[in-house]
């Protein structure tokens, strides 16, 4: 074969056949180690020859022990002049737990398809010139799998994927994280309590809250998805006492597209026609979509959807119990449509709010102007000026009904947090949940 110029990122030593399988192994089994780039070599020229009885392969030099990489991640690119061009950005990092799960899978091609899509309005998720660096946390239980996703991740050729780590420490992975996706957790099991779950899954985002305390940049913006999130949620921030509490967000986005499909099919209307919508309080049975500040073809609900009582009782309690219903239907939670919420969630802080809509997440309540509780993650509508900040909106109406649903999911949320008090620094916890109000689709 002819001889190739290039710059190579390695050497390029002979290896038998019998020698390959070993050499794969290692190239795909990075524990806990973050990926760097590595530096280009001048003037290096590279042999492509094939005898009978050897073949020559690309091997990663060897490095320290936090040094090696994961497959080709560490072979292709040249980071440091990426990102000294004018026409791409500075490296993302985003750090994702729970990597190798089902919500997980989705999420990480979606954001992949979406950077990647030569048809993103511009500004649209983190842009189309923005590379990223992922940084996937997982289990031991879950490490093999978490290396399938990477060789998918490897396979499917994102342009804008410029690194890739996995491990299971929190304090490897979340290194420098600019953003942190907390999916792992717990699923409620037969038999178990909620004070049970709240603890158990309490305890990962105690422990997340303080490896981001420990390495995340100090302006990384957090998101919860793994359940109870807006408790898990608080948990992580009072465990993270350097990062902003106004950067830790509980997702109710996914509810927040529930109601506004509900809604549209009550209307005889596309989804797109639904703006404004809000869901106040707990990720749990005692949310509030919120009807009357929201609008269809900018008119207000109620102007458009007259019958009050399929508003106040089977379109609330629709959007409330969704995820359950899902389950009776196809058997597993929902996967894909939580991933597109996740995204959905970002993409709402990262570009600015359409003139007079907001959206929703669950954010600290401290300095709030609806009189809700202080000291606890509830959902509440934000605006963002697209620079990964917020602002609650001020202009919303607050009737009886609404006041009551809103302070019944306020009473929970307290409850919950006096059941994890040994978890936030706040003394001996006791638990007096209001009833056991199942998370959506938990059963």
């Amino acid at each position: 074969m002819a001889v190739t110029d290039f710059t190579p990122t390695y050497k390029q030593p002979h290896f038998l056949p019998s020698q390959l399988s070993s050499l794969s192994t290692r190239l795909y089994t990075t524990r806990s180690r973050a990926l760097r780039p590595f530096p280009r070599r001048n003037n290096a020229r590279v042999c492509c020859s094939v005898a009978p009885n050897q073949v020559q392969v690309p091997v990663a030099p060897s490095v320290g022990k936090k040094g090696e990489c994961y497959g080709v991640f560490c072979l292709t690119y040249d980071l440091k002049a990426a990102e000294e061009t004018k026409s791409w950005k500075s490296l993302i990092n985003i750090a994702v737990s729970g990597a190798a799960g089902m919500i997980s899978n989705h999420l990480l091609f979606k954001i992949q398809q979406w950077l990647s899509s030569s048809q993103l309005a511009s500004g649209e998720v983190f842009g189309p010139d923005q590379p990223i660096a992922l940084k996937l946390l997982g289990s031991e239980r879950s490490f093999q799998a978490l290396e399938g996703v990477a060789m998918e991740l490897e396979d499917s050729l994102y342009p804008l994927l410029r690194e890739v780590s996995i491990g299971i420490d929190p304090y490897d992975l979340f290194q420098d994280a600019e953003w942190a996706l907390l999916i792992g957790a717990k699923p409620r099991g037969p038999g178990m309590e909620r004070a049970g779950l709240l603890d158990i899954n309490g305890q990962i985002f105690a422990e997340q809250g303080k490896a981001l305390n420990a390495v995340a940049s100090r302006n990384v913006k957090v998101i919860v998805v793994g359940n109870p999130c807006n408790t898990n949620a608080l948990i992580c921030m009072k465990n993270a006492p350097n990062i902003p509490a106004k950067n830790f967000h509980a997702l109710t986005r996914l509810d927040e597209n529930r109601a506004k499909c509900q809604l549209a099919l009550k209307a005889g209307v596309f989804y797109d026609k639904v703006s404004n919508m809000t869901i106040w309080g707990n990720h749990s049975t005692t949310q509030v979509p919120d009807f009357l500040n929201a609008r269809i073809m900018g008119l207000p609900v109620k102007d458009v959807i007259k019958d009050s009582k399929w508003l106040e009782k089977d379109f609330t309690e629709d959007v409330q119990k969704r995820g359950g219903v899902l389950i009776k239907k196809w058997g597993r939670s929902s996967g894909a449509s939580t991933a597109v919420s996740i995204v959905d969630a970002i993409r709402s802080l990262v570009t600015p709010t359409r003139e007079g809509d907001w959206f929703s997440t669950g954010v600290y309540t401290n300095g709030n102007p609806y009189g809700i509780a202080e000291d606890i993650v509830f959902s509440m509508p934000c605006r963002s000026k697209g620079d990964g900040d917020y602002e609650l909106v001020k202009d919303v109406l607050i009737d009886d009904f609404l006041h009551e649903r809103i302070k019944k999911s306020e009473a929970e949320l307290l409850a919950e947090k006096r059941c994890v008090a040994h978890l936030t620094g706040e003394g001996n916890a006791y638990c007096d949940l209001p009833g056991d109000t199942m998370l959506p689709g938990e059963q």
